[in-house]
């Protein structure tokens, strides 16, 4: 492939219109619409909702890289980038493999005309799910090379090395051949009859390096594009009416003084009431004539009955782990506990807002959206226009503005494909701030209890751990527990299904952020009545060899110096693991009795998430997690009455500021026994649990709802004076 074929095809993916998927597989060798949207649709849903694909990972490398006669390697991943560093990480496991410098890797990410087939960007599952799949591609691929390579130079394949996309013969360095003279930019229709296997980290050269992050210039210096910023010829921008709660009816939409508003048109299909219009401006004006009336939905539930709601109308509980006999170990207990913890309702707040571009070319639909799941939203486009999803090309803007869980569907690429369909010309959707929150799929609020039990020694002999709504993630404890059992009632699975007032779905590390508030929040009261440090007490019913080597190097970071709480330091411990990643974290936290503001000044964390492929990178996402976890722990919580969302922008609803953010500290734990695992996700689910314990080392009192607010604290101060 020449440079400027693939630069062609690379701006391509970028944004540019004029795709065409039979060149590049040629290339590699192979006016105003108003639009009432009163409900989302099933297409709206999350992944889990949607009926089962029988669809995976293709095994052909072919679907995975191409190198091209300049011997620049395109990496070809339906990932997509979210801030995570994906697009960095991706071609260090490729470059690694493949034995070629990660400077001649590129990346086309989340294309589903150009990329394999992939569940999502979610999860912690990239690096963890997803790299061995693309390690083996480039190991087969670089097997494959070498055989070439054996012909070409008339030598063994034993006595041949390679670096940096040259091969060359041991016994004789002048015979060498490059991977670009081999496949001169064709696709490589050779496979091994076996699968080689994949290289040890004892032998990584980019793996496991500080690599610079591809995204970062573009970002900082504003050139980044978003699906906002794809402007297509004749793009008409449309606005859409909400209705003003959850459960409300449209009685009546008078849109005549819309509809005399200059190069304005409406248009109404089905459930679909639209405006459009080539000015933004001028669509905003059209939009504000509209008179809509609404059936309100009856009197229900607000976010102070919702905890009621969900244990008295939760579905069955399924016990998910239980060992030994409560019964038991109740007998063995000299000291019992009986504790609930609630969450509350949380945003995804994520700083782009859902975008989308639809446009038609012949029959076919090409969408920009800003997605997790690329492949997800081809489903759900194709679904609404009642076409083939072969019909459908959705293409990477090429960054998504973070994701968090809440881009896992498109509904807003779905309502620019209807409109684009109907008026025939490129259509973009960007929803407001109010628009964001309203339709949001929150983190479900939840009820955790705990019922457990410990000797006069401060052993934990039982332990019953029931969570309503939250889901089964992680539940289970990974205490020493001889007699335990850990009860799930319906989780963030499965949208609403009337058991919540509005769509709930996953919000990072799914149940996780949950139940390690409810477990670590329990742990500290049992400590405090043994009047054992809380370190201590952990480690006193730990044996888990991972566990403990993850808390002492947190606690050696820290500098931690054991005292039974409350000790008036305003220090907190948590430990978690998630997505087969061992966290433990510490805090230091200063209260202010009077406002009930709580400071965050320290925090020290210690993670092993297996072989690490980007340090910098993983440093990166555990302070961003943090960051991010301050707010769950402090402010975040979505409050409602009877479907209407209080929140509307940012005044109402409270992200982490700049001036909240504490000394971070952090300690990667070095595993190259373990394969690489989650890491993006797994530093933030300690956060309100250590916070908790910090705030109740230095006042005495104990929060047990998230967020913990300064009212919520001012509460629980006045009742103990």
């Amino acid at each position: 492939m020449r440079p400027d074929e693939l630069a062609r095809i690379t701006d391509r993916t970028l944004g540019l219109p004029d795709l065409d998927r039979r060149e590049f597989f040629k290339l590699v060798g192979s006016g105003l619409t108003i639009l009432f949207w009163v409900e989302p649709s099933d297409a709206f849903q999350e992944p889990a909702q949607l009926p089962a694909r029988p669809q995976g990972y293709p095994s052909d490398f072919n679907a995975y890289l191409h190198i091209g006669e300049d011997g620049r390697v395109t990496a070809l991943v339906g990932k997509v980038e979210l801030g995570q560093g994906s697009m960095t990480a991706l071609p260090q496991l490729l470059a690694e493999e493949l034995d070629v410098a990660l400077a001649s890797v590129d990346i086309v990410m989340g294309d589903t005309d150009l990329c394999p087939w992939d569940m999502g960007t979610f999860g912690s599952l990239t690096i963890r799910q997803f790299g061995p799949v693309f390690r083996a591609a480039a190991a087969e691929a670089r097997g494959v090379l070498l055989q070439m390579a054996a012909e070409a130079l008339q030598a063994p394949v034993e006595r041949l090395a390679v670096k940096d996309g040259v091969v060359a013969d041991t016994a004789d360095r002048t015979k060498r051949v490059t991977y670009a003279q081999l496949t001169k930019g064709q696709r490589i229709e050779r496979h091994l009859e076996k699968k080689p296997p994949l290289k040890p980290a004892s032998l990584f050269t980019v793996v496991g390096q500080s690599a610079p992050r591809r995204d970062a210039m573009e970002k900082v210096t504003g050139k980044a594009k978003y699906a906002a910023d794809q402007a297509l010829p004749g793009t008409l921008h449309a606005r859409i009416v909400r209705p003003p709660a959850h459960g409300a009816k449209l009685v009546q939409a008078d849109t005549v003084a819309a509809e005399a508003v200059e190069g304005a048109r409406v248009v109404r299909d089905g459930d679909l009431i639209a405006v459009v219009h080539e000015r933004p401006d001028l669509a905003d004006k059209a939009f504000a004539l509209i008179k809509a009336r609404f059936d309100r939905p009856p009197a229900g539930l607000d976010d102070k009955t919702i905890f009621d709601h969900l244990v008295k109308n939760a579905p069955e509980g399924k016990v998910v782990h239980e060992a030994g006999s409560l019964a038991e170990g109740q007998k063995l207990a000299a000291a019992t506990f009986d504790e609930t913890y609630l969450n509350s309702y949380v945003a995804h707040a994520t700083m782009e807002t859902h975008s989308a571009v639809a446009k038609f070319e012949g029959d076919r639909c090409m969408v920009w959206a800003s997605t997790q799941a690329p492949f997800t939203v081809k489903a759900q486009v194709a679904q609404a226009l009642k076409v083939a999803p072969e019909k459908v090309h959705v293409i990477m803007p090429p960054y998504v503005g973070a994701g968090f869980g809440g881009k896992t569907g498109a509904p807003q690429a779905v309502e620019a494909a209807r409109l684009a369909k109907i008026v025939g010309r490129p259509v973009q959707v960007v929803w407001d701030r109010a628009e964001e929150f309203f339709y949001d799929t929150f983190r479900p609020a939840a009820v955790v209890t705990i019922k457990s039990g410990m000797t006069s020694a401060g052993k934990i002999v039982f332990w019953d751990f029931t969570v309503y709504a939250a889901g089964d993630r992680n539940a289970e404890p990974f205490y020493d527990v001889p007699h335990q059992r850990t009860t799930a009632h319906g989780g963030w699975q499965g949208g609403s299904a009337g058991y919540h007032p509005f769509g709930v779905g996953p919000w990072r590390a799914p149940s996780v952020n949950t139940n390690t508030f409810a477990r670590e929040s329990h742990i500290d009261i049992m400590a405090a009545k043994a009047g054992t440090d809380p370190y201590e007490f952990r480690m006193r019913n730990l044996t888990d060899p991972r566990m403990q080597r993850v808390a002492k190097a947190v606690a050696a970071k820290f500098g931690w110096t054991p005292k039974p709480a409350p000790s008036g330091r305003g220090v907190g411990v948590a430990f978690a693991i998630y997505a087969n990643t061992y966290v433990a974290t510490m805090a230091e936290a200063a209260v202010d009795r009077a406002s009930g503001h709580v400071q965050v000044k320290r925090v020290a964390i210690a993670q092993d998430e297996g072989v690490v492929v980007n340090p910098e990178g993983s440093r990166q996402q555990i302070e961003g997690s943090i960051t991010m976890g301050l707010g769950y722990a402090l402010t975040e919580e979505v409050r409602f009455t009877n479907g209407e969302i209080a929140q509307k922008n940012f005044d109402t609803y409270e992200i982490p500021h700049f001036s909240w953010l504490p000394k971070i500290d952090i300690v990667i734990i070095d595993n190259p026994g373990l394969a690489a695992e989650g890491c993006g996700e797994p530093p933030i689910v300690c956060m309100g649990a250590v916070v908790a314990n910090a705030i109740h080392d230095a006042v005495g009192e104990r929060l047990r709802q998230l967020p913990m607010t300064p009212e919520r604290i001012k509460e629980a101060l006045r009742k103990t004076t």
